[in-house]
């Protein structure tokens, strides 16, 4: 359950307007397995986790949130085409982003 809140928290973390890959959201928390992201996230997430931010590899979103993580994240200015973001545009780095 730590690694899970772990995940969590690195969730809670990305700021509006940028988003992170399941594999990072994995790797920040000491886990290997982007899929163990997505299903924590899944389970775990509350109302106030912002699961929108989070994206497969390739810039694209889980086909039943299509919709939604969308509309979220052109709310927040990220830019959506055919269903993509351009992760080197959009991808929060810890790091430097803060």
């Amino acid at each position: 359950m730590d690694l899970a809140h772990r995940m969590l928290d690195v969730v809670a973390d990305i700021p509006p307007g940028r988003v992170a890959t399941y594999g990072d959201v994995a790797a920040m928390a000491g886990s290997p397995s982007a899929r163990l992201a997505g299903r924590v996230l899944s389970l775990l997430a509350d109302p106030e986790t912002p699961w929108h931010r989070v994206v497969k590899a390739d810039g694209t979103f889980a086909p039943h949130l299509v919709d939604e993580q969308t509309r979220r994240l052109r709310s927040e200015g990220v830019e959506v085409r055919d269903g993509r973001i351009t992760l080197h545009r959009w991808r929060w780095n810890a790091d430097a982003d803060g």
